[in-house]
């Protein structure tokens, strides 16, 4: 038998057995619960939340591939080799006793309750021997990598469970306007508003007297402060819901005036729902940024907190003040109108013209506060609540009020304010059309364009511009540009 433990050459057969069996039969039925899980969304007609749930298997997949790699790559890991002086910097707890190889060798383990430095993984017998004979030590222990794969994987599901949670409670909110809709609908078939000529009195409206501030500088402050405010009570009322409902409809489908904004409004966050459920790239990068960063000292664990709480007030309060400012521009040029009040979309209200933008703040907040549930957790059951890495209880308190608020926030007034005020912008999205249309108008689109490259045509110099050796519908065109930027910012 080797020094590091017991090998499969002397382990009874049946534990063995037994073993794989047990782990086998709970990875078969997880896959089994994912599996009709997707069978009940396709039955049920929602193919964005197929989309989501298929996002989540490739990170599970993902968490599959970085396993297989600490554990085939764990021998050669540890016989990198670096000096002691280089093993002793940037610690997050401080040394209690003299350093020791051995101590360098169960960096993280020592920080159990019982201080035993157990070894949860099989040592090689000559890792540490091997860097010893050249008067070094391990870059990375075995007990240190395991709860390096174990953090990873707790980040992964704690993120995915945030997001569905995040996704289920905005959501609801989101349905709890149906009745706006179905108020706005029914004042659209009044037979005697469509034979009466309306005029409205835009400083009377109910939309301008509650969002409107007047004008000049200090409105300019109020409104940015009253927006600050306003998304913690009442983020959206009835008059915000019917006002930007008929500025959207009169935009885009002035030809469809029962236009079903509500439904629009959830397939399009049905849609967005799968790409913040992912992790990407930039985020993998913020865990190793923090990871380097979270030495004794510096308290990283307690001031990132703040970050996914800033971006929460900075994202809601900006959505509200895209509200206001739909308000400001009609109160500015109109006094009388007639008719209803119109606002009208654009990109210009939204960062950079991007309405795309929000979307990516909020994958980051709540990837962010995501990322430090996880890591309370895991350092919790880890290591035990009195472990350096943990903090002081000053500390902690603050981390779980944050956290907390964020979640809270971000699903009951962030979410749905972006599922609402993103669809103020200049286009549209993809999910204006049921499922069977969008791919009917992507396919044409797509077929058009080829037959047109294909058959190599190009206009005569005298021939006008109007002119073209086949008309085809923009709004094809359209929503095919539209699919593409789709995919494009979702593979980012």
């Amino acid at each position: 038998m080797s020094e590091g433990g017991t090998t499969i050459e002397y382990t009874p057969t049946w534990v063995v057995a037994v073993v794989c069996s047990v782990i086998v039969f709970i990875s078969l039925v997880a896959e089994r619960i994912l599996h009709f899980f997707g069978k009940y969304l396709k039955k049920k007609n929602q193919k964005p939340l197929f989309e989501a749930l298929q996002k989540i298997k490739e990170e599970l997949m993902l968490l599959g591939f970085i396993s297989l790699l600490l554990t085939v790559f764990q021998d050669r890991i540890a016989k990198i080799c670096i000096s002691e002086d280089l093993a002793h910097q940037w610690l997050p707890c401080k040394e209690k006793k003299e350093v020791t190889i051995e101590h360098f060798q169960t960096l993280f383990s020592s920080f159990l309750p019982n201080g035993n430095g157990r070894r949860v993984l099989a040592e090689p017998a000559d890792s540490t021997a091997y860097c010893t004979t050249k008067g070094k030590v391990p870059l990375l222990s075995n007990t240190a990598l395991h709860h390096l794969h174990i953090f990873i994987f707790v980040l992964a599901v704690v993120h995915v469970t945030f997001s569905a949670l995040t996704i289920v409670f905005g959501s609801t909110k989101i349905h709890q306007w149906k009745n706006w809709e179905d108020y706005a609908k029914d004042m659209e078939d009044d037979p005697e508003g469509v034979v009466k000529t309306k005029i409205t009195q835009v400083q009377e409206h109910d939309f301008i007297k509650g969002r409107f501030l007047g004008i000049g500088k200090n409105s300019e402050i109020q409104g940015w402060v009253y927006s600050f405010f306003k998304q913690f009570y009442g983020s959206v009322t009835k008059s915000d819901y019917i006002t930007l409902r008929l500025g959207f409809i009169m935009t885009h489908c002035r030809g469809n005036p029962k236009f079903n904004f509500h439904n629009y409004m959830m397939r399009a966050l049905e849609a967005d729902f799968k790409k913040v459920v992912g992790i990407s790239w930039y985020l993998w990068a913020f865990v190793a940024i923090f990871l380097l960063l979270n030495f004794v000292g510096w308290h990283t664990y307690f001031w990132i907190a703040f970050i996914p709480f800033i971006l929460l007030l900075a994202v809601g309060t900006k959505l509200e003040h895209i509200i206001t400012q739909l308000a400001q521009e009609v109160a500015e040029r109109h006094m009388v109108v007639t008719g209803e009040l119109v606002v009208q979309p654009s990109d210009n209200h939204f960062w950079f013209n991007r309405p795309r933008l929000v979307l990516r703040l909020i994958h980051i907040i709540l990837f962010q506060n995501s990322f430090e549930m996880a890591f309370f957790a895991w350092i919790w059951v880890q290591y035990g609540f009195n472990s350096c890495m943990m903090g002081q209880v000053r500390f902690i308190i603050p981390r779980l009020v944050i956290g907390v608020f964020v979640q809270f926030v971000c699903s009951y007034s962030t979410l749905p304010l972006y599922a609402f005020v993103t669809q103020m912008g200049s286009s549209y999205k993809k999910a204006i059309f049921e499922e069977h249309i969008q791919e009917g108008l992507v396919g044409w689109a797509r077929k058009a364009r080829k037959k047109n490259k294909g058959s190599g045509f190009k206009r005569p110099s005298n021939e006008s511009s109007q002119v073209g050796p086949k008309e085809e519908s923009p709004l094809v065109f359209e929503m095919d540009k539209v699919n593409g930027k789709e995919s494009s910012s979702s593979a980012v």
